[in-house]
């Protein structure tokens, strides 16, 4: 199975880069907020909390110079009364006597003429600031937003009334508020930029809850289900129908589907499959169960697999916990069982159980390739490197032909050697892909896997010429065409052959939620927000998990904050 998404945040400069979890057969995006927004940000210079009362807003006029002579009082102009009365309010706010301070920044806003629209601004920002020492935040809110209606590009009036919406949940508002500071200051604050991300991975989580609750099941492509039972070689559920199963005048039928020799709904489902008519199955299975047929965990098996599939968990779990717990049959069919729960609970943001039930598949079936190559993956995800290499190992000596093992393990070493920075061994994982698609030529992962090393080295061309082994041995794989258009982009900034690949992993299989997300996030950047904001959608409606589709949702909220700050304020980020 070719990878579906990029692996690891990549250095160079360009469109960002992405994180897979090569998780148990199927994709799984983590989520990672907003940051495709702020691809362009360098490290933060400025990172000061902002606490603190301004200053003069403006110098007073006709001050007198220490070398002149002292001139006679003269009356204060309303400004220069406004500017004192500040000046004492700061005074109050420094020694913590808020109270003081809010009325000495009302005296200021009421002296203050009303054409001194920057002066003004300051003085109902100061005022907010000292309610927020007193934590009454539907005043912080009120006073920012006098500010910002003077000044609509006042940062600390921004950026304070965005606090104050998280703390009174006003999540949207708080977004374009604090979408507006991280434009303002060219994603460079660091204190901005999180709260951004926290309130758009709040946003996401709440809506996906909602519409992964309500949700229509929704069929993978058939490419994307073969792609998931290939990375299983001891599934028994998965494999063709036995000669005893078919009928005995369909066994010598070359190209034709297999017709049952016996009534049985898990083996009509297994013909169903070998057609790839794969939205019968799950109905199948399920008239085997309630007649308590013979192959009865087989059916519970295969029934809870195309839940997963369909992204029904809470359906899938009844049936794997069923199988589990039926000591008595196969245990490669318990083993199985496992695994996919394991996976699901990984999606699910469950590590602890994803673990157990790995190990425990261990335990009952320790000669179970299938095991230690989903749980090496696992390790990944957990950034267990070395573990992971561990299960690997262990799969390649029960499997030695298991393509697929040889080419993860290599990627687990280079990721090990890549965040550890060391040279040597980066090279020697590098050497280990040669090796890997030297001895297997025609594992499409081990290409793949081996163009994104390329690519966090900068090696664009030969990673270029990987995804095109990769195209030629998996023409219908819509991911590959995503990474290598992403790599166009990347490496000649050639913005047309990007797009017309992705446009093009769209064709071939218009499920394709990563082809979705990666052009609405090239859209974002160039500035085309409602057509971006049309592919988050569409990718969301396709989204496998609850996690994946919170993620999406992330993404789409951050792109329809950009479009209401360039309403309001008229205020849009850089673009390709």
């Amino acid at each position: 199975m070719a990878a579906s998404k990029p692996v690891e945040p990549q250095g160079g400069p360009g469109i960002p880069h992405w994180k897979v979890a090569l998780a148990v057969g199927a994709p799984l995006l983590l989520g990672a907020g907003a940051l495709y927004l702020w691809s362009r940000r360098s490290k933060s210079k400025r990172d000061g909390q902002r606490r603190t009362p301004e200053g003069r807003a403006s110098p007073v006029p006709n001050k007198s110079s220490p070398s002149q002579e002292p001139e006679p009082p003269q009356e204060l102009s309303p400004l220069e009364r406004a500017q004192a009365a500040k000046n004492k309010g700061n005074k109050y706010f420094k020694a913590g006597k808020y109270d003081q301070a809010i009325q000495c920044y009302t005296e200021a806003i009421s002296l203050c003429p009303s054409e001194k629209k920057v002066d003004l601004s300051t003085f109902y920002q100061n005022r907010a600031a000292a309610y927020e020492q007193q934590q009454t935040w539907k005043e912080v809110v009120q006073d920012c937003t006098k500010a910002v209606e003077l000044n609509p590009r006042y940062v600390k009036a921004l950026f304070r009334r965005a606090k104050a919406h998280e703390r009174l949940d006003n999540k949207k508002e708080c977004l374009e508020d604090v979408t507006a500071v991280c434009i303002l200051e060219g994603f460079q604050n660091q204190h901005s930029m999180l709260l951004a991300d926290k309130v758009l991975k709040l946003l996401g989580k709440e809506k996906a809850k909602e519409k992964y609750k309500n949700r229509e099941p929704l069929m993978p492509s058939p490419q994307f289900i073969k792609s998931y039972f290939s990375s299983f070689t001891d599934d028994i559920i998965s494999q063709p129908l036995q000669k005893g199963e078919k009928s005995d005048e369909d066994k010598d039928k070359e190209g034709e589907a297999s017709v049952v020799k016996e009534k049985s709904g898990y083996l009509k489902a297994k013909q169903y499959m070998e057609e790839e008519n794969y939205d019968k199955i799950i109905s199948e299975c399920t008239k085997e169960v309630e007649a308590r047929g013979k192959y009865i965990a087989e059916a519970l098996l295969l029934r809870a697999t195309f839940y997963l599939l369909i992204g029904n968990a809470s359906a899938a779990k009844p049936d794997l916990d069923q199988v589990v717990s039926m000591e008595e049959c196969n245990v490669k069919l318990r083993a199985n069982a496992l695994i996919k729960r394991g996976s699901m609970y990984m999606q699910q943001q469950q590590p602890m159980l994803s673990t157990q039930d790995f190990n425990m598949a261990a335990d009952i079936d320790p000669q179970n390739a299938d095991v230690y190559h989903h749980r090496g993956q696992l390790k990944i995800l957990l950034d267990q490197v070395e573990e992971a290499v561990s299960d690997f190992d262990e799969c390649i000596r029960l499997r030695p032909d298991s393509a697929l093992a040889q080419a993860q393990k290599c990627f687990a070493l280079y990721r090990k050697a890549y965040t550890g920075s060391n040279p040597i061994q980066i090279k020697a994982a590098m050497k280990g892909f040669e090796d890997v698609i030297k001895l297997f030529p025609k594992c499409a992962e081990g290409y793949a896997l081996y163009a994104q090393a390329l690519t966090d080295q900068q090696q664009f061309g030969k990673a270029d010429e990987m995804y095109d082994k990769c195209i030629d041995l998996e023409p219908d794989n819509a991911t590959t065409y995503v990474h290598k258009g992403l790599l166009q982009l990347q490496w000649k900034q050639d913005l047309d052959k990007g797009l017309e690949l992705i446009s093009k992993a769209i064709e071939i299989d218009n499920k394709c939620d990563f082809a979705y997300e990666t052009m609405g996030t090239i859209e974002v950047q160039r500035g085309n927000l409602d057509k971006a904001i049309d592919m988050f959608n569409k990718a969301i409606n396709l989204a496998k998990s609850e996690m994946e589709m919170a993620h999406l949702y992330s993404l789409c909220d951050a792109a329809y904050a950009q479009t209401e700050v360039a309403n309001k304020y008229g205020l849009k980020p850089p673009t390709l």
